[in-house]
C-alpha cells in the first residue's frame, strides 16, 4: 500500500533526529556540560556526603584569627611558630594552601633597605634572626608541603621529590595544563618536603567540582596539593599513573588507589558544613587547641577570610573556602569514598538515548496515543530514577536528563509523524471505501486499516433480513421514476433505523435489505440490539405503508427475519472490488426466516437463539420449524405487535394463544377446538389461522416441516 510505505519514511525522520542527538551528546558541547553538571549538583544537594572524620583538619586563617594575631601576611616567624605548634599538637603532615612567593616584609634585610639607619643600629638589625630562615627551618624539621599557584608568566619550579611511573600510555596529554606557575621562595620550597599545585580548574559556570591530582606545567609534571600531601604523609617516592587510549583512570600514591576522570581529576562529593573539620588558627597560636584534636592528622592551612579572596562556588550552593575543597578531597581518598563518572558513561548514555528513542518510535507508531504516552512517561521516569539510584547507592555520575530530553524530542517527532501518516491513511480510506455506506464499518476500517486484507474471521453476529411484498404490482402500476422514489424513501427509513442501532448494512437487493450486528466492531449485546432495531423497522414499515395507502398507493407490507449465530466475517471478492460481508449458516437461516413469514402469514419471525437472550420482549411461539434442506429444526417465535399488546399483558404475553399452543405441543386433541375458538374471536390473527389449518390437515405437535424455502 503506497500510503503506508510513505508513512514509513516519516518514521525515519525521528530516528535521524535521535542519531543527531547522540552525536551531539558524545561531542559534549559547553551547554550540554553545563546542563549535565547542573543535574549532578542537584544530586549532591539531595544526597550530600555524610561527614566522616578521616583525620583531616583545616587550620583556618579566619577573620577572628587575623583580628587576634594580626593582618595577613603574618611574619614568617609567626608562621614558623604555627608549624612548630602543629607538630607539637601531633599533626602528621602539614600543607599550606597559601603562597609564600615573596620575602618576608619584616625581615632584617627588608628593614635595612627601607630605613635610613645609623651603622650601629643597622648592625644590630642585621644581627636579628631572618624570619624566612626560621620558617625554612620549621619546614625542614617537619613533613610540610607548600603551594604552587598558576600564573601568567612561566616560573621555575622547585626540585621535585617524587618520581612518576606510568602504566600504560603516556599521561601528559590528558593532564590539565598550566600556562605558568609561581612557587614559594626557593629557600622555602627547597626546605619543604614537597610542593603541590593549589590551582583549581572550575567548570564554565565557575563551580569547582573536581580536584586535579596532577597537572602539566609547561611539560613538567606537578602533583596537586592534595596528592603531594598524601605522598609526603605516605613517605612515598613514586606516584604511579594508570592510563590508556581513552585517558587516565587511576593514581597510586603509596598504599592509596585513587580513581580519576580521564584528565586525572578527582570528583568531590561534598558534605555540609562540618564544625569538627576546622580549627581557627588563633587557637593554635595561643595553645588553646582541644586535646588530641590534631593527633595523626593531615593538616591544611588556609583561609576563610573574605578579604583574602580564596572563596569558591560549591555544587551545594553558596561559596566555601578553597582550602575546604582540598580537605574534602583528602577525606574521600582517606575513607575510600569514590564519586566517579566512568569513562564509559557517555557511551552508555548515548546508547540509552538511541535505544530509548527507537523503542518509543516503535511504541508511538504502533500503540494508541494514551498507551504510547504512558509508555514514554514510564520510560523517562525509570531512566531518571536509575540515574538518581546510580548516584545515591553506587556513587556513579550518570546523566539521565539529557538522554531523557533527546528521547522526549524523538518521541514527539515520532508522534507527529504518526499523526501525519494517520491523517493520510484516513484520507486514503475515505476515498477507497466510498463504496461502503455503513458508517460504523467505515469508522472501523479507518481505525483498523489492516482489516482491509482479504479473508475473514469467525465471530458471533446477529442478522436482520427484510423483504417487501407485492413489489411487482407496485412496479407494474407506476412509472419507473415513481417506483424508485417510493423505494428510496422506504429504504432510507429502514437504513436510518439500522444505523441508529449501529448496525452494518450488509447488502441491498432490490427492495430487500440485510443488516448485520457485531461486525466489524464487536457488540456484546448484538441479539438485543438487533431485535430492538427489527421491531422499530417493523413499526416504521407499517406506518409508512399505511401512509402511502391513504394516498392510493398500493405499497406492500414488510416481512422480517431475525437470527444470530457464528459466521465468518471479512472481505471477499478479490483485490479489485471489496465485498465485506458475513458468510455462514446463520445468514441463511435469517434469510429463510424472512421467507417463512409468507407461509405463516406473519410479518416477523425470530429464532430461538434471539429469544433466549431477549426474554423481556413479548413473543409467542410458532413451533419447531424444520427448514427445507436442514436436518435439525429451530425454535421460531413471533414478537407481538403493538396492536396485540393493547389486548394482552406484557407479563403474561398472549395467554390465550400460549394455552392453545401448549395443547398443540402436547398433541392434545382439544388443541383443534382451542385454535378454532381463537380463530373465531381473532379472525385477523394469521398465526392462529395457520395453526388451525395445520390441525385440520391432521398435523400434530409443534414440529413444522417446510417443503419449500
Amino acid at each position: 500500500m503506497s500510503i503506508l510505505k510513505s508513512a514509513n519514511y516519516r518514521l525515519v525522520l525521528p530516528l535521524i533526529a535521535a542519531l543527531v542527538a547522540c552525536v551531539i551528546f558524545i561531542l559534549e558541547p559547553l551547554s550540554l556540560q553545563t546542563l549535565r553538571n547542573g543535574v549532578f549538583d542537584q544530586y549532591q544537594r539531595w544526597h550530600p556526603r555524610a561527614y566522616q572524620d578521616a583525620g583531616v583538619r583545616i587550620i583556618d586563617l579566619d577573620d577572628e584569627s587575623l583580628k587576634r594575631v594580626g593582618q595577613w601576611p603574618w611574619s614568617r616567624a609567626q608562621v614558623a611558630t604555627l608549624v612548630t605548634q602543629l607538630k607539637a599538637a601531633g599533626a602528621d603532615s602539614i600543607a599550606f594552601d597559601v603562597l609564600f612567593a615573596e620575602p618576608d616584609r619584616t625581615a632584617p634585610s627588608a628593614m635595612l633597605r627601607g630605613w635610613n639607619l645609623s651603622s650601629s643600629v643597622a648592625a644590630q638589625v642585621a644581627s636579628l634572626p631572618d624570619p624566612d630562615a626560621q620558617f625554612a627551618q620549621a619546614l625542614r624539621n617537619n613533613k610540610t608541603v607548600l603551594g604552587i599557584a598558576e600564573a601568567q608568566q612561566v616560573g621555575t619550579l622547585p626540585a621535585q621529590h617524587f618520581g612518576v611511573v606510568t602504566k600504560g600510555l603516556p599521561a601528559e596529554q590528558w593532564l590539565p595544563k598550566l600556562s605558568g606557575t609561581v612557587s614559594a621562595l626557593p629557600q622555602l620550597a627547597d626546605a619543604a618536603a614537597g610542593n603541590g599545585a593549589i590551582t583549581f580548574i572550575p567548570d564554565a559556570d565557575g563551580i569547582v567540582r573536581r580536584v586535579p591530582l596532577m597537572v602539566n606545567a609547561n611539560g613538567e609534571l606537578l602533583l596537586s596539593l592534595v596528592s603531594e600531601l598524601l605522598r609526603v604523609s605516605e613517605e612515598s617516592r613514586n606516584v604511579i599513573i594508570h592510563s590508556e587510549s581513552t585517558g587516565i583512570n587511576q593514581f597510586d600514591i603509596g598504599k592509596l588507589r585513587v580513581p580519576t576522570s580521564a584528565d586525572g581529576q578527582f570528583w568531590i562529593h561534598f558534605t555540609r558544613t562540618a564544625p569538627g573539620r576546622t580549627i581557627p588558627a588563633w587557637q593554635v597560636m595561643t595553645n588553646a587547641l582541644p586535646k588530641d584534636s590534631l593527633r595523626g592528622s593531615l593538616v591544611l592551612v588556609g583561609t576563610s577570610a573574605q578579604g583574602l579572596q580564596d572563596l569558591r562556588f560549591s555544587p551545594l550552593g553558596g561559596v566555601i573556602p578553597g582550602v575546604e575543597i582540598h580537605a574534602q578531597a583528602l577525606e574521600q581518598i582517606k575513607t575510600g569514598h569514590w564519586l566517579q563518572r566512568p569513562q564509559w558513561a557517555s557511551a552508555l548514555e548515548a546508547f540509552v538515548m538511541l535505544a530509548g528513542s527507537i523503542a518509543l518510535c516503535i511504541l508511538a507508531w504502533r500503540a494508541s496515543a494514551i498507551v504510547s504516552a504512558a509508555g514514554a512517561l514510564l520510560l523517562l521516569i525509570c531512566l531518571n530514577w536509575a540515574g538518581w539510584i546510580a548516584f545515591r547507592d553506587h556513587r556513579l555520575l550518570l546523566d539521565a536528563v539529557m538522554p531523557s530530553i533527546g528521547i522526549a524530542i524523538t518521541y514527539v517527532l515520532a508522534s507527529v509523524a504518526r499523526h501525519m501518516a494517520t491523517e493520510a491513511k484516513q484520507r486514503w480510506i475515505q476515498q477507497a471505501f466510498a463504496r461502503y455506506v455503513s458508517p460504523n464499518r467505515v469508522a472501523y476500517l479507518m481505525s483498523n486499516p489492516d482489516a482491509l486484507e482479504l479473508g475473514g474471521r469467525r465471530q458471533q453476529c446477529s442478522f436482520i433480513f427484510t423483504d417487501l411484498t407485492d413489489f411487482t404490482g407496485l412496479v407494474e402500476s407506476n412509472s419507473p421514476e415513481t417506483v424508485v422514489a417510493y423505494l428510496n424513501e422506504y429504504l432510507d427509513g429502514l437504513i436510518e433505523i439500522a444505523f441508529r442501532y449501529e448496525g452494518t448494512l450488509d447488502r441491498i437487493v432490490g427492495d430487500a435489505v440485510a443488516i448485520m450486528f457485531s461486525a466489524p466492531v464487536p457488540q456484546a449485546d448484538h441479539p438485543a440490539r438487533a431485535l430492538k432495531c427489527a421491531l422499530e423497522m417493523r413499526r416504521y414499515a407499517q406506518q409508512h405503508a399505511a401512509a402511502l395507502r391513504e394516498k392510493g398507493i398500493a405499497f406492500g407490507s414488510t416481512r422480517i427475519g431475525l437470527h444470530c449465530g457464528e459466521v465468518v466475517v471479512g472481505n471477499f471478492g478479490g483485490g479489485t472490488i471489496f465485498d465485506y460481508r458475513a458468510m455462514g449458516d446463520a445468514v441463511n437461516i435469517a434469510a429463510r426466516l424472512e421467507t417463512l413469514n409468507q407461509h405463516l402469514g406473519t410479518t416477523m419471525c425470530v429464532s430461538g437463539a434471539i429469544r433466549e437472550v431477549c426474554l423481556d420482549v413479548p413473543m409467542r411461539a410458532v413451533g419447531q420449524v424444520l427448514l427445507k434442506g436442514k436436518s435439525q429444526s429451530i425454535a421460531v417465535y413471533e414478537p407481538l405487535t403493538e396492536a396485540m399488546l393493547d389486548n394482552v399483558s406484557p407479563h403474561h404475553q398472549d395467554a390465550e394463544y400460549d394455552a392453545a399452543f401448549d395443547l398443540l405441543k402436547q398433541e392434545d386433541a382439544s388443541a383443534l377446538a382451542a385454535f378454532a375458538h381463537l380463530n373465531k374471536t381473532r379472525p385477523q390473527d394469521t398465526l392462529v389461522a395457520f395453526q388451525l389449518q395445520r390441525l385440520k390437515n391432521g398435523e400434530r405437535g409443534e414440529l413444522i416441516v417446510m417443503a419449500v424455502k
